[in-house]
């Protein structure tokens, strides 16, 4: 036998050996969990859409932690830290052969340790799994920092050491340092920065910065830099204007080392909860929100919370969005965080409130797509019941006869209980859901017509996404707050001409503190904005529309707490303006509210005084704008053509013409219960004259309408007050002359005028209501009694 076999036969079996080994190592790697601390969770991070820190929350295990990954620290940095600890990191197996050699022949050489040989991935075992500094130990660790490589990219192993290193006391990771020792993140650090992140964790209880470790962190500090600048691994500036090394060492020297710990980052202190409760599996969080206004909107709501907590307002929520991109730019949900006593910690941009008036601006873009009406409508601001349900306006009179447009300025509540009637409250429910509002309740037939004017409950940024709507083209974007969102397709909910036309209403009221403001500010004059204020002065609101911007102030209690000054037009209205001017452009050649209408927009020739479609008695005319496919269609109801003799003034009829010297003139009528409601307040208005003793009585020959009750009413007595103590009141719309009879399940009840009212006392029961005209023309409903049980 040759010596050659003879010398394979006795290493086989040590080569067999060595792959039994290597083959357990290889199972034992994928089968031993690895260190249970890799997956601990990080701290969560709230960002800046600029990608800077807004908010850092503790990780669960009370560490300063956050996610890292090595494209966001600085390039420099990661190479003085390979050149300093690891020069072979992507080439070694997490055990360093050729630093194990070099680190055993010094330390013989020595006789002592003076060298180690732990690459990176074996320093972050340690710190995931802290040992004794024994030779077992090393053992483990270097099984544990082989198996990491096994298990784990590079990239990865990295990542993790990034991560984990640790920089004194509870900070740990290379972004947290940097936050916690220079303010901002490890994007781009400075020479004397990136030294001092390297010195730190050599030792880190003896060099994190305090004012007891300043010398010896300055010491090892300027020692690190030494040893980079020796390596060439330190950046010494840009390739053609390069610094010398001796410069650069000077610069660092010459810097102060941090002497204590900065804060971390706590702005945005509801935003970031909120959006951590409803991203529980997200370490970080890139909104949308810009960090000058936020910060700009905080101290304006704080500034806003001096004045208003004397006044009993201890709540306020503020939204803006930048509408072109659909973005949420700031977001204030409440005048203080830490304000236990009010709730402080409650997230108010998020919290569902009583809106009082602030959507009658969809409602009035919605009658006018439908072609209920127009903005130059006259429309009825009288009380009016439904049923139990008699809304008043604010401030508790009634105007009679107005514009629809000013009555959306001036946001009268009556006039738009009517317009939901005629446009349905379910209707007005699925336009909410579509412009993106998810807080109304889903039940059929919850809410009534006190929709209208704020029986309903969304929140400042649902309704943000609705005047977002109203300042575009109609169409209600889906508001993004976090940049992974993908931008979602808006959805139409008025069209265009309506918005504009809703936009030129809402731009007749300026400002209520100082209309002449916008000359000193150069802010647009035409911002459009609506006031809300809920029933019993619990909630005030203002939102509106500059040139780029939509925003929304919510002020109140989160007790339920009434406030006599919670008026949207005083308390929140001041602060609207006060952001719009904030975060909008300024300047006089900032373009206005856009003055051309819409292609879907074309004039209609209509009654100068009613803004309906002109009949021949409209002597004056003018031209509106309305919807091209949705003209509203009814002519004007207030001018009538009215024969008259020339002699007595009375009217005549085709009948009684002869023999009289006649002329037609025209007279303004106004309905029965118009005339009804300045009767009870002893008043009248001119009417046309009575007809002529033989002549029949001119006019229309239109059935009545009934008024009252109101369709689908259901009366309920209270047990124990007599029935003749709860007279439900009959009223019926007809021509001023008509004599109106009324009758009850078929027995006569009485007449009266059109502009009177009949009383009739109820019973238990469903009752047919009839009333006719003095030409037989005649009008029924039916109406439910009960009895409250």
């Amino acid at each position: 036998m040759s010596r050659a076999r003879r010398i394979t036969r006795k290493l086989l079996p040590f080569g067999l050996g060595a792959l039994v080994l290597l083959a357990a190592a290889w199972v034992a790697a994928w089968r031993v969990p690895l260190p249970a601390r890799l997956h601990a969770p990080a701290s969560v991070v709230m960002e800046y859409r600029d990608g800077t820190p807004a908010h850092v929350f503790l990780a669960p295990d009370e560490r300063w932690r956050i996610p890292t990954v090595p494209e966001r620290v600085d390039p420099d940095y990661v190479q003085a830290l390979l050149a300093l600890e690891d020069k072979r990191f992507f080439h070694h197996p997490g055990v360093d052969p050729l630093a194990v050699v070099r680190a055993a022949a010094r330390n013989l050489s020595t006789g002592r340790r003076v060298s180690g040989a732990s690459t990176l991935t074996m320093q972050l075992v340690r710190v995931l799994e802290p040992r004794p500094r024994t030779f077992p130990s090393k053992i483990i660790e270097s099984f544990r920092a082989l198996q990491l490589e096994v298990r784990l990219s590079k990239q990865e192993v990295l990542a993790a050491y990034l991560q984990f290193v640790p920089y004194g006391r509870n900070v740990e990771g290379v972004e947290a340092a940097a936050l916690a020792y220079f303010g901002h993140t490890a994007a781009h650090l400075s020479p004397a920065e990136i030294s001092t992140l390297l010195a730190v964790p050599q030792n880190p209880n003896r060099r994190f910065p305090s004012p007891r470790n300043t010398a010896r962190l300055k010491a090892a500090r300027d020692g690190v830099a030494k040893r980079l600048l020796d390596a060439d691994a330190l950046p010494r500036g840009p390739r053609a204007a390069r610094v010398s090394a001796e410069t650069v060492l000077r610069q660092v020297r010459a810097t102060a080392v941090p002497r204590d710990l900065t804060p971390f980052p706590r702005e945005a202190p509801h935003v970031a909860v909120w959006l951590r409760a409803r991203h529980p599996e997200r370490a970080r969080l890139r909104t949308t929100l810009e960090a000058g206004s936020q910060r700009m909107v905080e101290r304006l709501m704080r500034d806003a919370a001096v004045g208003l907590a004397p006044r009993g307002i201890h709540n306020g929520a503020a939204v803006v969005v930048d509408r072109q991109q659909a973005e949420v730019l700031a977001l204030v949900g409440n005048f203080d965080f830490f304000d236990a006593r009010h709730g402080g910690q409650i997230v108010g941009f998020a919290t569902p409130r009583s809106p009082g008036s602030a959507l009658k601006p969809l409602l009035y873009a919605m009658g006018i797509d439908l072609g209920m009406v127009g903005p130059e409508h006259l429309i009825a601001d009288v009380p009016t019941a439904y049923g139990g349900y008699a809304p008043r306006n604010f401030d508790g009179r009634f105007q009679g006869l107005v514009r629809l447009e000013y009555a959306l300025s001036q946001s009268l509540n009556m006039p738009f209980v009517r317009l939901l009637e005629r446009v349905g409250v379910e209707r007005f429910l699925g336009a909410l859901r579509a412009a993106g509002v998810t807080s109304l309740v889903q039940e059929p037939g919850y809410y009534g017509l006190s929709a209208a004017v704020g029986g309903i409950e969304l929140t400042p940024l649902e309704l943000a996404g609705v005047y977002a709507a109203l300042a575009g083209d109609g169409r209600a974007p889906t508001l993004r707050l976090l940049r992974e969102e993908p931008p979602g397709a808006p959805v139409e909910v008025m069209s265009p001409g309506a918005a504009w036309l809703t936009r030129q209403a809402l731009s007749l009221k300026d400002r209520p503190d100082f209309p002449a403001r916008r000359r000193l500010t150069g802010m647009p004059a035409r911002v459009h904005w609506k006031t809300g204020t809920s029933f019993g002065h619990r909630d005030a609101w203002a939102a509106g529309s500059g040139p780029r911007h939509t925003a929304v102030v919510w002020l109140g209690n989160f007790d339920h707490t009434p406030s006599v000054h919670l008026v949207g037009a005083d308390a929140a209205g001041p602060v609207l303006f006060d952001i719009l001017e904030g975060v909008g452009p300024r300047g006089l050649n900032v373009p206005d509210e856009q003055t051309r209408p819409p292609e879907d927009l074309t004039p209609v020739e209509v009654c100068a005084y009613s803004g309906h479609l002109p009949t021949d008695a409209c002597v004056r005319r003018k031209h509106v704008y309305a919807r091209r496919s949705a003209v509203p269609t009814a002519r004007c109801p207030y001018h009538q053509h009215v024969e008259v003799d020339v002699a007595t003034g009375l009217t005549v009829g085709p009948l009684c013409r002869a023999g009289r010297k006649t002329e037609t003139r025209v007279y303004v009528t106004w309905p029965a219960t118009i005339r009804r409601w300045l009767e009870e307040q002893h008043r009248r208005l001119p009417e046309p004259p009575p007809a002529a003793p033989g002549c029949e009585p001119g006019g229309e020959r239109e059935a009545p309408a009934i008024v009252s009750p109101a369709p689908g009413q259901v009366a309920v007595l209270i047990p124990g007050v007599p029935a003749s103590r709860q007279e439900v009141p009959l009223e019926a719309e007809a021509s001023h002359e008509r004599a109106l009879t009324w009758f009850v399940d078929g027995a006569l009840l009485g007449t009266a005028r059109a502009d009177e009212r009949v009383w009739w006392t109820p019973s238990v029961g469903t009752h047919e209501i009839l009333v006719t005209d003095d030409r037989g023309l005649s009008a029924k409903r039916t109406l439910e009694v009960r009895m409250r049980r």
